[in-house]
């Protein structure tokens, strides 16, 4: 029974870890707030959570109710998309009107600003329909053929959210140094911009 759980648990981290590590519009914003050392933990622990919550609802069983009201996932696609073309059309303002020092900006913040990334954070999470759509009903289907067992499967899948999210946001601390520069700094903006109005874009394709 023991290696059964262990089996189950090492397959939700492998498949929870494939589903997470394409890099997204929430991957690239805690990769940004990685490297300034701005609100790591508060971002790192929202993402992580809110994944661990919706596996634990599709390994419930949720998945399959949320299929017959595809409206709501409508809903969510346009009101996510919409955030995430306006969080893209931000960052590419920043690359091409850069704010002196900006790049510097390694240590600290206000509390304002921290509420601002943890607002931010909370809405590409909840307001992403693929998330729910890899975590709830993917996932809880994948659970649901292990019997018994789906709730290993489910806890491995939770670790290895918190894995990635964790070695993304503080990994990128190392690359503070080489963002220490203007130039690198636009070039991240520029990538952020890119991969949020992309996904924002097929969001509303697809709505």
């Amino acid at each position: 029974m023991t290696n059964g759980i262990i089996t189950a648990a090492l397959a939700g981290f492998g498949t929870g870890l494939s589903l997470i590590v394409a890099i997204g519009a929430q991957n690239a914003f805690v990769l940004r707030q990685g490297a300034r050392r701005h609100a790591v933990l508060a971002v790192v622990a929202i993402c992580a959570v809110s994944d661990a919550v919706l596996i634990a609802l599709g390994v419930a069983g949720v998945g399959a109710f949320v299929t017959a009201w595809p409206a709501a996932l409508t809903a969510v696609g346009i009101a996510g998309g919409g955030f995430l073309v306006c969080y893209g059309v931000l960052a590419a303002r920043r690359v091409l009107r850069p704010t002196p020092g900006a790049a510097l900006e390694t240590e600290g913040a206000a509390a304002a600003s921290r509420r601002r990334a943890v607002l931010t954070c909370l809405a590409m999470t909840w307001l992403n329909p693929h998330v729910y759509l890899d975590t709830v009903l993917l996932l809880g289907s994948l659970a649901a053929d292990r019997g018994d067992l789906r709730w290993a499967f489910g806890i491995g899948a939770g670790l290895a959210s918190l894995t990635w999210f964790s070695t993304l946001g503080y990994g990128a601390r190392l690359l503070s140094g080489v963002l220490a520069r203007p130039a690198a700094w636009r070039v991240l903006d520029g990538f952020v911009a890119a991969t949020m109005v992309t996904m924002g874009g097929m969001l509303l394709a697809g709505a």
